[in-house]
């Protein structure tokens, strides 16, 4: 098993689980409804494999903040990726609240212990 101990590998880790949040949203997605193999296989594993690497940065990152950035991550990045790839609404309110959850993981982000 992997032993992180420095936050910055932790913070590369849950930035690394966040993205892997926006795989495993896309391809449920494109897996439409679990109804085709391929999509579904990466759906699964992404899922899978992002909540067990945000679960690794836990010794060195606390809890709140680690899930919060994890989850930001993915919220805002399946936002933008719906935008892009399934043309779903790209409005300024959107775009704008998407920033606000950004920034919010800056937030946090420099809030975390050192």
């Amino acid at each position: 098993m992997l032993a992180i101990t420095s936050t910055t590998s932790a913070w590369l880790l849950i930035l690394a689980s966040g993205l892997l949040e926006i795989a495993f949203s896309v391809s449920m997605k494109l897996s439409d409804g679990y109804t085709r193999l391929v999509p579904s296989i990466v759906s699964v594993g992404a899922a899978i494999l992002s909540v067990w690497l945000m679960g690794l940065t836990l010794k060195v990152i606390p809890v709140g903040t680690a899930y919060a950035v994890w989850a930001g991550i993915g919220a805002a990045g399946t936002a933008v990726v719906g935008m892009l790839l399934f043309q779903e609404p790209a409005t300024l309110a959107r775009i704008a609240c998407i920033g606000l959850v950004v920034a919010g993981i800056v937030g946090l982000q420099l809030q975390a212990p050192v």
